[in-house]
């Protein structure tokens, strides 16, 4: 009777697995993933010697901070969300002006073989400058620490999207520009109706990168910078304080978030971009 009572439990638990498994047929590998990942961590934390915390003593350490992610005692002492926040914020900011100057130097670029040829060397070498070379430079020209977080955000993402944005519009078919020539199109008809079109997927590969782009030097940019509120500076302000599990947690919410940025993105492109342009 034991054996048929547990033979009844495997099958049940068995169909219960392909029954979440056809549903959800993404979900089930990132969870196994995830959860082998957090076993050897855990593993590694309990050999002698390790002095990075594994994720029970992380959770343990950080529970206040995972409960009450509202609070606001003022200045920079807040919570998860507000910290997360106000990186949105500036990220929001920042990536929308890229978006906007990017896509319309790109186009620029992309349509005008003089400008391509006197501009691409310079933007060649300053899209190479990484994010926090860009620190120093923008506190010592906007002398504050806003203005100078915004700047290397905006300076970071520009250039997937222009870039990206300038190929699109040169790999443009030239069967397209031929019926444009038969149809006798005006310059914002060709623009609406054939130029944007056609580049949307090559400027949506640039917002994507961009996005992550910009989530990445956000962090950097808090990191070096003080007194600001932000999920960069509160790393670097646990590291001060040894509190090696909040900067653990902190991570983990930028990973997700920059997950989900993405996600985003790629939700937005499915919804904008015709299928057949994939």
């Amino acid at each position: 009777m034991t054996t048929l009572q547990r033979r009844a439990s495997t099958t049940s638990q068995n169909a219960w697995l392909s029954r979440l498994n056809k549903q959800f047929p993404d979900l089930i590998p990132p969870i196994i993933a995830i959860a082998i990942f957090l076993l050897v961590w855990q593993l590694f934390s309990w050999t002698p010697g390790a002095t990075l915390p594994g994720p029970i003593q992380v959770i343990k350490d950080t529970w206040i901070l995972i409960l009450y992610p509202f609070y606001d005692k003022g200045g920079t002492d807040k919570g998860l969300f507000w910290q997360i926040f106000a990186s949105l914020q500036r990220v929001a900011i920042s990536y929308s002006l890229a978006a906007i100057m990017g896509i319309a130097l790109g186009i620029l670029i992309g349509t005008n073989k003089m400008m391509s040829k006197a501009l691409d060397p310079l933007f060649q070498l300053l899209r190479t400058v990484p994010p926090l070379a860009w620190v120093p430079i923008s506190l010592a020209a906007l002398r504050q620490n806003e203005p100078a977080a915004l700047f290397v955000i905006f300076i970071t993402a520009i250039w997937p999207i222009l870039i990206n944005t300038a190929v699109g519009v040169k790999q443009i078919p030239q069967d397209y520009n031929n019926v444009a020539k038969v149809l006798q199109l005006s310059r914002k008809e060709y623009f609406f109706n054939i130029l944007i079109p056609a580049a949307l997927p090559y400027i949506f590969t640039g917002l994507r990168i961009a996005i992550g782009l910009a989530w990445l030097a956000i962090i950097a940019a808090e990191i070096v910078m003080s007194g600001i509120v932000g999920i960069g500076f509160f790393i670097w302000e646990a590291y001060q304080n040894n509190a090696v599990s909040e900067v653990i947690l902190a991570l983990v919410y930028i990973g997700v978030v920059g997950l989900l940025l993405d996600k985003a993105m790629g939700w937005i492109e499915t919804r904008i971009v015709p299928e057949g342009q994939k």
